[in-house]
């Protein structure tokens, strides 16, 4: 006997599962299924059918064929006898006979084909050893995880012992006063393993945080160590020297309040239990005569679900852009459902989206060679004159829709020749000497405030001013995508959700 395949097909030809025990490519096993009820004859009860080069050995199970696939020459009676036992394979892996449930254990079936028949030939097994092979239950590995659980039971005992002792000896330091005792000697004493020991610091951590130990007392007398914040020649003489090189020095007030701004712009989002981030990033190279010669911009949506009650939900995605951007779901979204009715679901509206994971369920990428899409324009003009060049620079916003904030224009200088010479200025400047950049800096660019211009001197040519360098972060997305609506699968009921939309510069150049 010489099998060459065992499929579970349709009464159509479509193969469900198919099992090769020969070198047969895809195409061949497709034919010889689809080729298969054309050949049977109707009205007549028959358990084969021959071709000139193979015979179909089968058995109906209601809408399916349990089908093998041999050579002419193999035996009928064994072909029969294999046949039997591979359909009562089936029952024990599927609880009914439909594509679906085929389709489901299709891996299990395949394993217990390969216990059938191994090369081609049958094995001498039957369906309980079947059973047992596929299972491959094994004692050994029983007591190896008995054993293992027992020994993570007694290191976890161990080590809630051991975090107690440590507790009470630094209680009773605390108490007499004296250095609490360290983790030094604990390693060779305590439970073994790096992991364990790291556990035992954690839990000591959490439960009982150390208090913080008074200062020594200084030694008297003069002390030739540095003094921090002294206000001497030595330090007035220093802080003049930066401001010579021009650097920008700033006072401990000044510091206050830059570190009052910075936690004021980087406020907690209240999250709600369905977040969106919507994160957009550009890629824009441009010549400094005017053209633009690349301009890509990679957008997405990241779903986080932080509550598994809302994980059946549909997006409602608003899409106003005009300029042509490509939009692609996530493989495991319904895309003709987003095509016909802008709603981001799974294709399966029985599933959940994951909980506590950030998921991209969509995302879009622009890419032209348009000028008008160019959301900051930017002219760096430089012209040379007696002593070196007289460079103005100006900034246009040309989406209105835009707010851009925190916005900084670097412009490169020459090396060498101090600081430069500012003429007019809307904004504020930063000379960084040890990089020779001047830094043009804008709070807010919108569309109160769309252009703005910076004149300055410097010795130097002009081609001693390019790349300029741009950089900023928006709060509203350049494509125009929201999700504006987000409701339950069932009943389309409202969720509560939250929205966090940052347009970010990946790279802008003026080259």
């Amino acid at each position: 006997m010489v099998l060459l395949a065992a499929a579970v097909c349709t009464k159509a030809g479509k193969a469900i599962v198919s099992r090769q025990f020969v070198e047969m490519t895809r195409t061949r096993i497709e034919g010889l299924l689809a080729a298969f009820p054309k050949l049977m004859n109707t009205g007549k009860q028959h358990t084969f059918v021959e071709t000139e080069s193979v015979r179909y050995v089968y058995q109906p199970m209601e809408k399916l064929y349990m089908v093998l696939i041999t050579t002419k020459n193999s035996n009928i009676l064994e072909d029969l006898e294999t046949l039997r036992l591979f359909s009562r394979v089936i029952p024990e892996y599927c609880r009914a006979l439909e594509e679906n449930e085929i389709s489901e254990h299709c891996f299990d079936l395949i394993f217990a084909f390969d216990e059938i028949v191994a090369l081609g030939y049958r094995e001498n097994v039957n369906l309980a050893q079947i059973r047992t092979f596929t299972e491959m239950d094994s004692h050994e590995e029983k007591v190896f995880r008995a054993v293992r659980e027992t020994q993570e039971r007694e290191a976890k005992a161990e080590m809630r012992r051991k975090a107690k002792e440590l507790q009470q000896a630094r209680r009773d330091a605390e108490r007499q006063g004296k250095k609490a005792p360290g983790f030094g000697g604990f390693g060779s004493s305590a439970v073994s393993g790096g992991s364990t020991a790291a556990m035992i610091t954690e839990t000591i951590i959490e439960t009982d945080k150390p208090k913080v130990a008074p200062a020594p007392a200084r030694p008297s007398g003069p002390s030739k160590a540095l003094k921090l914040g002294a206000k001497g020649k030595e330090v007035d003489n220093f802080v003049d020297k930066l401001k010579s090189e021009g650097e920008t020095i700033m006072s401990s007030n000044m510091g206050k309040r830059t570190s009052e701004a910075t936690k004021v712009h980087a406020l907690p989002i209240n999250m709600e239990s369905v977040h969106m981030k919507i994160e957009e990033k550009i890629t824009l190279t441009c010549g400094r005569d005017g053209g633009l010669q690349n301009m890509e911009l990679h957008g997405m949506i990241m779903l986080r679900i932080s509550d598994e009650k809302f994980g059946r939900i549909r997006l409602h995605v608003e899409n106003e852009d005009k300029k042509g951007v490509q939009l692609q779901t996530h493989p495991n979204v319904d895309k003709k459902l987003f095509t016909a009715e802008s709603l981001i679901g799974l294709k399966n509206p029985e599933k959940s989206f994951p909980v506590n994971s950030d998921v991209g369920v969509l995302k879009w990428r622009l890419q032209t060679t348009e000028e008008s899409f160019i959301p900051l324009t930017i002219n760096c003009w430089p012209s040379e004159s007696g002593n070196g060049c007289d460079v103005n620079i100006e900034y246009e916003l040309q989406e209105d829709n835009l707010e851009l904030n925190d916005v900084v224009i670097t412009i490169p200088l020459p090396s060498g020749v101090g600081a430069p010479v500012i003429g007019e200025i809307d904004g504020e400047y930063r000379h960084d000497s040890r990089r020779n950049t001047l830094e043009w800096c804008l709070p807010v660019i919108d569309a109160k405030n769309k252009s703005g211009s910076l004149e300055f001197s410097i010795p130097g040519q002009p081609n001693d001013f390019f790349p300029v360098q741009v950089s900023f972060i928006s709060k509203k997305n350049y494509c125009n995508i929201q999700v504006t609506k987000v409701t339950q699968v069932d009943g389309n009921s409202p969720v509560r959700f939250s929205t966090e939309t940052t347009f970010l510069v990946d790279k802008y150049e003026i080259l």
